[in-house]
């Protein structure tokens, strides 16, 4: 009845309006390619169950949220990523963050400390404090969290071929601080397979990269039991060009290889597995993102209880971080950017979505100001506060448009996974260039889009204007380069370097052995061994990574 009724309607109205009118496209679609119908009905989900495919929050398949209350209950985790210089001037930022009502942490790192280099590294020149805080030792450590108790903020640790490291810095600051280990709560990102495929900052070949991301599931599991072991990242894999289909099958396709090198360890899957979390992007194709959101718990839930045979409920939910996009922020016309972020931000609600960093607006043209950051604080507290949107659960639920987009997403995500699973899994994925060969395609098309004026972006193809250059922009101080090479001279000439070598030397005869590595490598930190001395000797054992020259 609903398709003839349909008929008669663009018979009798449709067509005269789309004649004297034309409709902007031939075609409109989704960033993942997914058609847009001009309006859906219960003709498109024909044969949907509602208990299948939804069921209630809190319940499994969790697609309406992995809280029976969410929002209702708690508000998500407002956790604006930070750092910068040195670790005098990241504290300084935290605690300018947390007095403004940020309720958690998130430490990004400068690309030294993500390559495991000492900042007085040749290769670490004119790198040091640049796009993150310098971490050389605990010390470091110690300052970035100085008049922070760490049993009252959780932490998320942007990190990754060096994960164990932080890690073991941030217990040993806690111990210092008099705070037991089971009561630190964060997350270390510790997610090495995206790092191949999309972002570049590996150091090891992947195999014993896997060995360290499962030797910290394991010593979390035994010593930080709240602590969130990976995060499972499809930020960069969409930073890098992908679309939103791409993100989630890829970023799960990464997931199912760590439960499967967990099992292979001899892990339980119910003892690890609900400590495992997932970060995603938020971009402008905003309904889209609403459904990817969906449809990434709902089909994290069945892999876990059909592929894996997990039995614990928690084991099966996906909780994810969210950051905004950045590569949808322009150089040009940067106010705009709150706009995008704040929609971006909204998606991820709407998604249910248990943490977020908002961008802030001139982040294309450096490192935030105070000011930006404030404001992008702000969107988030202005969502949370004002619009109503947190007090009912999923409040998308049921539309047919937002359904049909789900399912659709989920199925081009199932697509890809048995592609990878076909191959061996995501790492020969990677190892043959599969992934990376997917997102290039895509960000050239994303370009081309953008070129031609089919993809208009305000400010940049369209609506251009004259404008001054941005005032007020940060600035990282070019001598916190030497600065922090004379503290780390200075560190090297008092601590206790027998200690330091009998250290290392436990920490290279772990790597050569079978015994989990984060233990001697939390012995190594609390010696004050460096990134760089504990990294030289996993270098010196495992060798490092050098991608095939035909990806």
């Amino acid at each position: 009845m609903i398709n003839e009724a349909k008929k008669k309607w663009e018979q009798e109205r449709l067509a005269k309006v789309i004649e004297r009118y034309p409709e902007r496209k031939k075609e409109f679609h989704t960033d993942s390619g997914i058609p847009v119908e001009r309006f859906y009905t219960p003709e498109d989900l024909k044969d949907w169950d509602y208990l299948e495919k939804l069921g209630f929050p809190g319940d499994y398949p969790f697609t309406r949220g992995v809280q029976p209350t969410m929002y209702r209950g708690r508000l998500w985790t407002m956790r604006q990523y930070a750092g910068f210089g040195t670790a005098k001037e990241t504290n300084e930022r935290f605690r300018f963050l947390l007095e403004q009502g940020q309720t958690g942490l998130s430490v990004a790192f400068d690309l030294p400390t993500q390559m495991g280099y000492d900042s007085d590294h040749p290769l670490a020149e004119g790198e040091v404090g640049r796009v993150g805080v310098a971490i050389d030792s605990l010390e470091d450590m110690e300052i970035v969290f100085e008049g922070i108790p760490l049993d009252k903020v959780s932490t998320s640790m942007t990190i990754n071929a060096p994960a164990a490291i932080l890690l073991a810095m941030y217990q040993a600051v806690g111990e210092k601080q008099g705070v037991d280990a089971r009561k630190l709560r964060g997350t270390v990102q510790n997610d090495i397979l995206k790092e191949y495929v999309a972002r570049g900052t590996y150091i090891f070949p992947p195999e014993p990269s896997m060995r360290l991301v499962t030797d910290i599931f394991e010593y979390c599991s035994q010593n930080i039991p709240s602590w969130n072991t990976i995060s499972i990242s499809g930020y960069h894999i969409r930073e890098a060009g992908s679309t939103a289909a791409q993100e989630i099958a890829f970023t799960l396709a990464n997931g199912i290889a760590y439960v499967q090198a967990a099992i292979d360890k001899g892990l339980d899957v119910d003892e690890f597995a609900g400590r495992l979390s997932f970060f995603f992007n938020s971009h402008m194709n905003f309904f889209e993102e609403i459904a990817k959101f969906r449809a990434a718990r709902r089909l994290w839930a069945r892999i876990m209880k059909e592929r894996f045979g997990a039995k614990k409920e928690k084991s099966m939910m996906l909780r994810f971080h969210t950051q905004t996009a950045g590569c949808s922020l322009t150089a040009q016309q940067p106010d705009n950017n709150i706009v995008r972020t704040a929609m971006e931000a909204l998606a991820a609600v709407l998604g249910g979505t248990q943490s977020l960093h908002t961008n802030s607006k001139d982040e294309a043209l450096a490192l935030p100001s105070e000011e930006a950051v404030r404001t992008a604080l702000r969107t988030q507290q202005i969502i949370a506060y004002e619009t109503g949107v947190a007090d009912t659960i999923d409040p998308l639920a049921g539309s047919y448009f937002i359904e049909k987009l789900t399912d659709e997403i989920e199925a081009l995500a199932i697509d890809y996974i048995r592609k990878i699973d076909d191959m061996g899994g995501a790492v020969k994925a990677i190892e043959n260039g599969f992934m990376q060969r997917e997102i290039q395609e895509s960000a050239y098309r994303y370009q081309r889009e953008i070129e031609s004026k089919e993809r208009l972006v305000v400010g940049v193809n369209c609506f251009e204007s004259e404008e001054e250059p941005p005032q007020n922009l940060l600035k990282v101080d070019p001598a916190i380069g030497e600065s922090q090479k004379k503290r780390l001279e200075e560190l090297k000439a008092r601590r206790d370097g027998v200690a330091v070598s009998k250290a290392l030397e436990k920490v290279e005869e772990a790597a050569r052995g079978q015994d989990n590595l984060v233990v001697p490598i939390f012995h190594a930190v609390k010696s004050y061994a460096t990134i760089g001395e504990i990294c030289d000797v996993l270098r010196g054992v495992f060798g490092i990574y050098r991608p095939s020259q035909e990806l």
